[in-house]
């Protein structure tokens, strides 16, 4: 039986193995845009004087979301016409439209090369991939417009648990936190309707915007996939993250 105290232990340990890779991922950022060594020095500088300089108490990121996002803000209309919807965003199945859109959106290197795996390239077989039985897609619409798409990937009913993959590919749709209410909605989905016990997700190591996000959400990392991808012929690291049912209801209920 674990005890509180060795649970501590390795949520304490996976923080910190999070905050390595994160800070590993800047550097690599930082000399990929052609700051120095020296200058890399600099900026840890200055992260020193943020450091001392803050005030008052340090947030819970992963708490961070509750407080935008609640259960009982969820518009739930599945029942009757497959649609659940938040602060103007809602998801539902994808229709025969759908596909085309997304091939034109993963014609960026930028959109293709961020999943791991990548997703199939033409329409066709987008069409043939979105509908596949161990996997289950939604369109995200702000103001009834279509901005992306969200869904499972390896449903796994025994043990409830699934992957979730999104893109928001409409680049008019980008920052108005869009893919945020769509995550909400779509663990709304998983846990509430579908009654998963959990959802997974892999991430680049340096997508770090995306690593807060899911940890916002509850994600915590569940492991690293050394050299697991190949992106322009340099090998990257993958991380998992994971998310139970429990927890993210005790965040957002």
């Amino acid at each position: 039986m674990t005890t509180h105290a060795e649970s501590k232990t390795v949520s304490d340990e996976q923080r910190a193995q999070m905050l390595k890779l994160v800070t590993r991922s800047f550097y690599k950022e930082l000399v990929n845009y052609g700051v120095t060594q020296a200058q890399v020095l600099s900026v840890a500088g200055h992260l020193l004087d943020n450091v001392m300089q803050a005030n008052g108490e340090t947030k819970d990121d992963r708490s961070c979301h509750s407080q935008f996002f609640k259960i009982p803000d969820v518009i739930d209309s599945w029942g009757a016409k497959k649609r659940l919807a938040v602060h103007d965003v809602s998801i539902l199945p994808i229709d025969a439209s759908v596909p085309g859109h997304v091939a034109a959106w993963l014609r960026s290197p930028s959109a293709q090369e961020s999943f791991y795996p990548r997703f199939p390239q033409t329409e066709q077989e987008l069409s043939r991939y979105l509908v596949a039985p161990t996997r289950e897609y939604f369109a995200i619409r702000y103001k009834d417009e279509l901005a992306g798409i969200i869904g499972a990937e390896s449903i796994d009913l025994g043990p409830a648990k699934l992957e979730m993959r999104k893109l928001v590919g409409d680049a008019d749709m980008r920052g108005k936190g869009i893919g945020k209410r769509a995550t909400f909605l779509f663990l709304y989905y998983a846990f509430m309707v579908r009654k998963f016990n959990k959802v997974y997700v892999y991430s680049m190591d340096t997508n770090i915007r995306n690593l807060q996000l899911n940890a916002r959400f509850g994600f915590e990392l569940e492991g690293i996939l050394l050299e697991e991808a190949v992106v322009r012929d340099e090998r990257r690291d993958v991380v998992r993250m994971g998310l139970c049912e429990p927890t993210w209801v005790k965040l957002f209920s």
